[in-house]
């Protein structure tokens, strides 16, 4: 492909086009738009892909060349090359950045168009904290990298609009100007797509008027607003425990009650109104000894809930039951209304998990007998595709759900609270020695988190952690030494990290 310079004819110029999209976002769709709208007004054009592995070695590439047809043949490209793209449209924000780093991105010439919504890399997910890139940053990048830059939430726009986001891209394109091509020209070539137009028109409208409207300032990341509390409902005996326990929320610090009602919402929810006293009375512990800033009491209100709250096949149950969840499936999919939805839930039950869901004393009878556990374990430890959209395999997972009922007489949640006790009564012990420490053994149960074997990889991290307070106790960092064995446990799955943060705490003097 020949270099074209500033003194390019323009009738020879030819424009160069990359998509970036992952599978499912319509890459091909919009590829295949640009090159039609492209010949619709008098240009040549070509398209090819280049693929790539979902977001490990990111996103397939859509390569677009078109330039106006002087009845000469143009020498077109395959792939697109460093420095040498007019336009980059990337899917996801991610992927903008990926482009800048792979230098598809230059100040002198690219228009940059991205949506601002994030879809989560393998390299985040892995991750057992929060592994998430910085958007802000990959937003500053992109501002400084591109010659143009626009940029807003394109796929929750092709969402409201009952289509995919590639309609939505190609309508940023057309209202930036980045193309020589009239808004109808576009609309024609969608109208005349067949299935799902209308919805595509809808919106390819939408993000056409806000990419003319966004080009000089691109959207940043305003605040989420609070979502208002929802009206609760029910017999008038739990509606009067509930304000109750509200009435107690209110009578704490200013600080604390936010975190608390949340916390207070979040247990309640997961059992009952009972099981929010509980709550309520374990944190009162904390807010008696806690001190101005109460840090102390929010880690309290926030570990408390999710401690309370574990994940046991009771709660996995109960919430692949609601209907609240059958509708967040269907708007995530795109299903319309009349249309059959077929959904299976994969699970795979272990021998610790059947017992967990059995009475105390049964389940630890089975637990103490190996011969017993291994009989059962052969039969149970496998793994079982259930359809939820089927009358049988509902029941099957509501009747587990519905178990929650007798939840406080199991095996595993006495196993849990025995372990809340002994976590909580280690921290509120250390507050009037270490009132810093005291906190950060609170933090320590971010660690626990997720089912079945998961959760038992986290139980061992979160002792490994607790480990090194012995070591570190007495110090006048001791709280920072935890924080770091935390933040080293989190960062990396393995526990390499933390191997390494415990080896340096055994060689302090």
């Amino acid at each position: 492909m020949a270099d074209q310079s500033p003194s390019t004819p323009e009738a020879d110029r030819i424009i160069k086009l990359a998509v970036l999209a992952v599978g499912g976002q319509g890459g091909g769709v919009l590829a295949d738009w640009i090159t039609a709208v492209a010949e619709v007004n008098g240009y040549r054009a070509q398209s090819t892909s280049v693929a790539g592995v979902a977001q490990r070695t990111g996103a397939t590439i859509y390569y677009v060349e078109l330039c106006r047809d002087t009845g000469r043949q143009p020498v077109f490209a395959l792939s697109p090359a460093q420095g040498d793209v007019d336009i980059l449209i990337a899917s996801e924000l991610m992927e903008a950045g990926r482009a800048i780093i792979r230098g598809f991105v230059t100040p002198n010439r690219t228009t940059l168009i991205a949506s601002s919504h994030r879809i989560a890399a393998i390299s985040e997910k892995i991750e057992p904290g929060d592994g998430r890139a910085p958007s802000d940053q990959v937003m500053a990048a992109a501002k400084g990298s591109a010659k143009r830059f626009i940029s807003f939430d394109m796929e929750q726009m092709a969402l409201d609009a009952g289509s995919m986001i590639s309609a939505s891209l190609l309508g940023a394109l057309a209202g930036c100007g980045a193309l020589p091509f009239p808004r109808e020209t576009y609309e024609e070539i969608i109208r005349g797509s067949g299935r799902g137009a209308i919805a595509s028109l809808k919106a390819f409208a939408a993000a056409h008027d806000r990419a003319r409207d966004v080009e000089a300032a691109p959207e940043a990341f305003p605040p989420q607003p609070i979502p208002s509390t929802p009206k609760v409902k029910g017999p008038q005996q739990l509606l009067s425990q509930w304000q109750s326990l509200n009435a107690r929320v209110d009578a704490y610090p200013e600080l604390v009650r936010d975190m608390a009602l949340r916390g207070l919402r979040k247990v309640t929810d997961y059992q009952d109104v009972a099981y929010g006293t509980e709550y309520l009375d374990r944190l009162d512990q904390a807010v008696k000894l806690d001190r101005a800033g109460y840090a102390l009491s929010l880690s309290a209100a926030k570990h408390l809930a999710n401690a309370m709250c574990y994940d046991d096949m009771i709660r996995v149950s109960d919430l692949k039951t609601r209907s609240k969840r059958d509708a967040r499936v269907r708007s995530e999919v795109g299903v319309r209304d009349g249309t059959v939805l077929q959904l299976t839930e994969y699970f795979h039950p272990r021998i610790e998990e059947f017992c967990g869901t059995l009475p105390a004393g049964f389940g630890r009878y089975i637990e103490s007998r190996p011969k017993v556990s291994a009989w059962l374990d052969r039969r149970i430890n496998r793994g079982r595709r259930i359809r939820t959209d089927s009358m049988s395999g509902f029941a099957m997972l509501w009747f587990i759900g519905g178990l929650r009922r007798w939840r406080r007489s199991l095996l595993r949640h006495q196993v849990e609270t025995a372990h809340l006790q002994h976590w909580y009564k280690l921290a509120l012990d250390h507050v009037s020695q270490d009132y810093a420490l005291a906190v950060e053994i609170l933090n320590c149960r971010r660690l626990i988190k997720g089912y079945s074997d998961t959760h038992v990889r986290a139980f061992s991290k979160f002792d490994r952690v607790l480990s090194g307070l012995d070591l570190v106790k007495g110090r006048p960092d001791a709280a920072d030494w935890i924080r770091r064995l935390r933040e080293a446990a989190l960062k990396d799955e393995k526990g390499t990290m933390l191997d390494g943060a415990l080896k340096t705490i055994a060689s302090l003097d």
